[in-house]
């Protein structure tokens, strides 16, 4: 009788962890879409933003229609390509091939003191910037998930439950090979943002730190930071560089 209950116990034991499991691989599933969720949300205000700045810089620089037509096409093939985490890899591409269009976009901006000082211009460019930085967290964030998610998967013996669960890999948002090592680009009138493709060593971060606070919790950076747009190994966009943390 005693080898009966002694089995018993480890059955109902061996159920017991078999459940834990099971439901911690679907619960990391669910977080790894709601992080993804997050960067879409910050996305789709990057993508609103652009036909605003777009116009603007139109209006002082006519001549460079092709500039503004690539910034264009490639806003509108970002917009087709993110929707859900099994796109990840697509719409990071696609999302770094926008930002190489907009660093051209600001590059010319140079011969054009008049935009560069211009009230919406300045507006506009801080506020990608703010949408910037919180891609950049949504993003780690994500990608701190997905190592989470992925390692349950590939471990024993969570493993042999993920094909029940329905729970399979997730796609990293890592930036697009083709657009790393973009040039360096600096806006000299103090009155505008100073911009740069390479950032500070400072502000990377590993995909395994997550952030102490989810993305949408996050604050956008306030005015009197300088603004960075770069393009490090797996980040990309723009970023805010405070003058206390350039001493």
């Amino acid at each position: 009788m005693i080898y009966v209950i002694i089995i018993l116990i480890i059955i109902v034991a061996l159920v017991a962890a078999g459940v834990v499991m099971y439901n911690g691989l679907v619960k990391q599933r669910n977080t790894v879409q709601e992080a993804w969720h997050q960067i879409d949300v910050e996305l789709t205000r990057r993508h609103d933003l652009i036909p605003n700045l777009v116009e603007t810089v139109k209006g002082y620089a006519q001549h460079e229609a092709k500039t503004l037509d690539d910034v264009i096409a490639a806003r509108g093939a970002a917009v087709n390509t993110h929707g859900s985490p099994d796109q990840a890899a697509q719409a990071a591409a696609a999302e770094g091939e926008l930002t190489q269009a907009l660093g051209r976009l600001i590059s010319v901006t140079e011969a054009y003191p008049d935009l560069k000082s211009n009230q919406n211009y300045q507006q506009l460019m801080g506020e990608l910037s703010a949408t910037e930085d919180r891609i950049a967290n949504a993003r780690r964030y994500y990608n701190a998930c997905v190592s989470t998610l992925n390692s349950k998967v590939d471990s024993i013996p969570t493993k042999f439950f993920a094909g029940p669960a329905g729970v399979t890999k997730a796609e990293y948002y890592e930036a697009d090979e083709a657009t790393k090592g973009a040039p360096q680009v600096n806006m000299t009138n103090t009155q505008a943002p100073s911009v740069s493709f390479d950032a500070p060593q400072s502000q990377q971060r590993p995909y395994n730190e997550q952030p102490q606070l989810p993305p949408s919790q996050m604050p956008y950076p306030t005015q009197g930071g300088q603004l960075n747009t770069f393009q490090a190994p797996g980040q990309q966009g723009y970023g805010v560089e405070y003058p206390e943390q350039r001493k």
